[in-house]
């Protein structure tokens, strides 16, 4: 095999890797190509989950707000039942206090 027969050889064989390098890249991004109804249900699905978030946040929001107004309201009803006992124990007291201040004057 002189020279230029192994020159030639050599650069068909590289042509030929060349090429099934070429080819198999091509059929490849053939395979894994996204399509672009793909790309497109999947934004619509991120908007949507976009959406589902933001709606469950404002829902969360609502429901912090409202456990605060309700915990208000109870510590306010407490306080006052507190008041409302301490009264009725203060007119017990004045009404124990007159019962025996009436008795006195009955007895005496």
């Amino acid at each position: 095999m002189n020279r230029i027969e192994f020159i030639t050889t050599i650069a068909i064989v590289l042509f030929i890797v060349f090429a099934l390098g070429w080819f198999s890249n091509w059929m490849l991004g053939r395979l894994i190509r996204v399509s672009e109804k793909d790309v497109a249900e999947l934004d619509a699905m991120g908007h949507a989950l976009h959406q589902a978030e933001e709606t469950r946040d404002r829902a969360l929001q609502h429901l912090q707000q409202r456990e605060t107004e309700l915990m208000n309201q109870l510590t306010q009803s407490d306080a006052e039942r507190s008041a409302a006992m301490e009264a009725l124990r203060h007119a017990r007291l004045e009404t124990e206090e007159l019962r025996a201040h009436l008795e006195q004057l009955k007895s005496g």
